[in-house]
C-alpha cells in the first residue's frame, strides 16, 4: 500500500551503501542468496522460539534485499537477478509462519496455514498480473527501478514486514495478527483479480 511512497527514501539510504559494495566487487545475485540464508536462518530460529534472534535475521534479510536492487542498479541490472529477487522472497515470506507453525502446531498451524494460502493468493496473482502486463509491454510508473511489472495492493511488501516484526515482538498474539492479515491479503488478491479483469478484458492473447 505504501511500498510506491517509501521507495525514494528507501534508496536515498540504501544508496552510499550499495556504492560501497559495489566498489569492492559484491554482486547482486551474491546478496540475494545471502539475504535468503538469513531468511531460512529466520525460520530457524522462529521454530526454536528465538523470537528476536528471528526478528534480527528478518530485518537482515530486508537488508540484503533492499541493497541486492541498488547494486543490481550500479552494475547493471540481470534477468537472473529479477527472478532472484521475486522467487526469493516468495519462499521467504513463506517460511516466517511456517517457523510459528513448527514451534507451536497446536496453536499456530491453522492460522500459519491461513496465512500461506493469503500469501500464495497475493504472490499468484501479482506474478500473473506481471507475466501478462509485461508481455503486453505495459508499465508501473510507481516502481520504475523494478525489473518486473509490479502491481500494487492493500497488502505489499512494507506491510508484510511490519507483521512478521509485530508476530516475532508479540509471539503469542501470532493466531490474530495472522488472520488479520490473510484477510487483508486476500482482499488484496480480490482487487488484483478485479484489476486484471478489467485491464485485459480488450486484449487478445496470441
Amino acid at each position: 500500500m505504501i511500498d510506491a511512497r517509501i521507495l525514494p527514501l528507501q534508496r536515498s539510504v540504501l544508496q552510499p551503501i550499495a556504492e560501497f559494495l559495489a566498489r569492492r566487487g559484491v554482486k547482486a545475485d551474491t546478496l540475494s542468496l545471502s539475504g535468503f540464508a538469513l531468511g531460512v536462518g529466520a525460520f530457524a530460529a522462529l521454530a526454536f522460539g528465538y523470537w528476536l534472534a528471528a526478528l534480527a535475521l528478518i530485518l537482515g534479510n530486508r537488508l540484503l534485499d533492499g541493497l541486492d536492487g541498488a547494486v543490481a542498479r550500479i552494475h547493471g541490472p540481470t534477468d537472473r537477478g529479477a527472478f532472484l529477487d521475486i522467487a526469493l522472497d516468495m519462499v521467504f515470506y513463506a517460511l516466517i509462519p511456517l517457523g510459528f507453525a513448527v514451534q507451536s502446531p497446536e496453536f499456530n498451524a491453522l492460522p500459519a496455514a491461513v496465512l500461506i494460502v493469503s500469501f500464495v493468493g497475493t504472490g499468484s496473482s501479482f506474478l500473473a498480473f506481471s507475466a501478462v502486463a509485461s508481455r503486453l509491454g505495459r508499465k508501473a510508473p510507481e516502481f520504475p527501478t523494478k525489473g518486473i511489472y509490479y502491481a500494487g495492493g492493500l497488502a505489499e511488501g512494507f506491510e508484510t514486514i511490519a507483521v512478521f516484526v509485530a508476530i516475532c515482538l508479540f509471539p503469542t498474539a501470532f493466531p490474530a495478527i495472522a488472520y488479520a492479515f490473510a484477510l487483508l491479503c486476500g482482499i488484496t488478491t480480490l482487487i488484483r483479480w478485479r484489476q486484471a479483469w478489467v485491464v485485459f478484458s480488450g486484449e487478445r492473447s496470441e
